[in-house]
């Protein structure tokens, strides 16, 4: 697929999320369910497809440190620390929620799971929205991950307004994700980056 077609396809997708629609999209770990944090329908949506249980949250996907502040509380020394360290990347750090986030997307807890991936087409959906965006894995609750665009056609592709055939292919190893919350981050999913490199990098 040559540039052109790319753009297009981007913009094809930016335009579903902004009319309120659900996009497959690849990240540097998994496929990715995206729509706009901010649209209650969308996210309605999002649970919908996947079949999934209303109090369990959605990670969230941001394109750069300004997009954070629209979901999460300022961000502690040792969020800030990781963030520099691993972002772009597959670390998701759970921070305070800010009060704006809909109930939706954290499944009515006080936190949110906030993640910059490493891989150009999110961060390119979610600079072109403006927004951050959701980034639950591409599948149905329950099922394995879905690591390639037939087995996601053949599942999704009725339930989803778009799925992006374009950039790199996703690595198939979840995000580490850590709680930043307290006064010692703390490990709540092992992933790509280990427990070792997160306290070293924290300080």
């Amino acid at each position: 697929m040559n540039t052109r077609s790319r753009l297009i396809e981007l913009e094809e997708a930016v335009r579903s999320l902004n009319s309120g629609g659900v996009v497959v999209f690849p990240t540097d770990t998994l496929y990715g369910l995206g729509a706009d944090v901010f649209s209650l329908a969308a996210l309605q949506r999002i649970f919908s497809i996947k079949g999934r249980r209303a109090d369990l949250a959605l990670p969230v996907l941001v394109a750069g440190l300004n997009q954070v502040e629209a979901v999460a509380q300022p961000m502690s020394a040792e969020a800030q620390r990781l963030a520099e360290r691993f972002w772009p990347g597959p670390l998701t750090l759970v921070m305070r929620r800010s009060p704006d986030l809909p109930g939706l997307v954290t499944g009515g807890a006080d936190t949110v799971a906030v993640r910059m991936p490493g891989h150009p087409v999110p961060l390119e959906l979610a600079r072109r929205l403006g927004r951050p965006i959701t980034g639950t894995s591409a599948n149905r609750s329950g099922q394995p991950d879905l690591l390639d665009l037939s087995a996601l056609e053949n599942q999704l592709g009725n339930l989803v307004d778009h799925i992006i055939q374009t950039g790199p292919v996703p690595a198939g190893t979840a995000s580490t994700i850590v709680n930043v919350t307290g006064d010692t981050p703390q490990l709540l999913r092992g992933g790509a980056i280990s427990l070792e490199e997160i306290l070293e990098a924290a300080g």
